[in-house]
């Protein structure tokens, strides 16, 4: 195209008019800048002092909200933040455009070491539980206890109906995937995702339906919207090719904090049967199978996830410094 062409992308002010970011009630959004990155960062005030922090990683696709319910949940036991991770959520874009697991890991501890939390209560949901086992194996001073939902370790054998997610990653296929899909609404594709991504889709309230609609029409509107959702896929099917030390495998091997994973017996994107082979690895492990739940268990079940994290935490509290 040449400088005096106009652009394909219509100016923002034709652009359809988003929501801004949802903030429930007793939460609050700030913004960190940091080395490279720039986070939105959600949290909730703490309901006394001296309770130990925790943090929150979101999925591929997903958000900060994604942790609302469980953080609510919460409260009165842990001091919770959940980031947006660069390209996600409200985050802008990263500076050099990397978003490899490995890049995501390092906002991530970034992150912690700017604000000086560390140790935390790391919890991480797909991408976010291969982010957060990363971090927990390669700094495990920052990290108290990891609790994983769904967490997108590599699989030999992939389900059919993650295949299509994995396309993703591919070059060019989500610029094709999103010109084939011009026509659909926010409210078909919402109803896709949370088909994808819910064992039972109807535990969604009408509410949360709303909302879910009107933060996708937002994000719509970012211009780096499919280019952060494809990068963060390819990085993560990269991840899944690296042999040795850097081998999320053998990353969880390394993590020696005492780990909570979960999982959902109609999840479509990481395979139920890998639940055994996550217990296995993690040499400190907690497995709570959830049959009815999908993808998002956190969002699905919260008061059983919060329930058995409460567990972990009192397990853990007589054997963890304070600090």
């Amino acid at each position: 195209m040449s400088s005096t062409e106009l652009p394909s992308v219509p100016p923002t002010s034709v652009l359809p008019k988003a929501a801004a970011v949802r903030v429930a009630e007793g939460e609050r959004l700030r913004s960190v800048g940091l080395p490279g990155v720039t986070l939105t960062i959600r949290s909730r005030p703490p309901a006394r002092e001296g309770l130990p922090p925790a943090l929150f990683v979101h999925g591929l696709g997903g958000s900060s909200q994604n942790w609302s319910a469980l953080m609510a949940l919460l409260d009165g036991a842990v001091a919770s933040e959940a980031v947006d991770l660069p390209g996600f959520g409200d985050s802008p874009p990263p500076d050099d455009g990397n978003y490899s697991i490995t890049a995501h890991a390092r906002a991530v501890i970034r992150y912690l070491d700017a604000t000086g939390h560390g140790p935390v209560h790391l919890f991480g949901n797909s991408l976010g539980g291969a982010v957060s086992t990363r971090v927990a194996a390669v700094r495990p001073d920052l990290v108290r206890t990891l609790t994983l939902v769904s967490p997108a370790l590599p699989e030999l054998r992939v389900q059919r109906t993650a295949v299509p997610t994995g396309l993703v990653g591919l070059p060019g296929v989500a610029a094709l995937f999103s010109r084939l899909t011009r026509e659909w609404t926010a409210e078909q594709r919402v109803r896709g995702v949370l088909g994808l991504c819910y064992g039972d889709p109807g535990r969604v309230s009408p509410e949360a339906f709303r909302y879910a609609v009107e933060e996708l029409e937002r994000r719509l509107t970012l211009p780096y919207f499919w280019d952060a959702l494809s990068r963060s896929t390819r990085g993560l099917l990269s991840a899944y090719t690296l042999g040795g030390q850097h081998s999320l495998w053998r990353q969880a091997e390394r993590v020696l904090a005492p780990t909570l994973l979960v999982y959902g017996g109609r999840d479509q994107l990481v395979g139920f049967r890998m639940a055994q082979r996550s217990a296995r690895a993690f040499r400190d492990s907690r497995l709570l199978t959830l049959p009815d739940a999908g993808h998002v268990a956190m969002m699905e079940y919260p008061d059983t996830v919060a329930l058995a994290f409460r567990d972990l935490l009192a397990e853990t509290a007589s054997a963890t410094p304070e600090g």
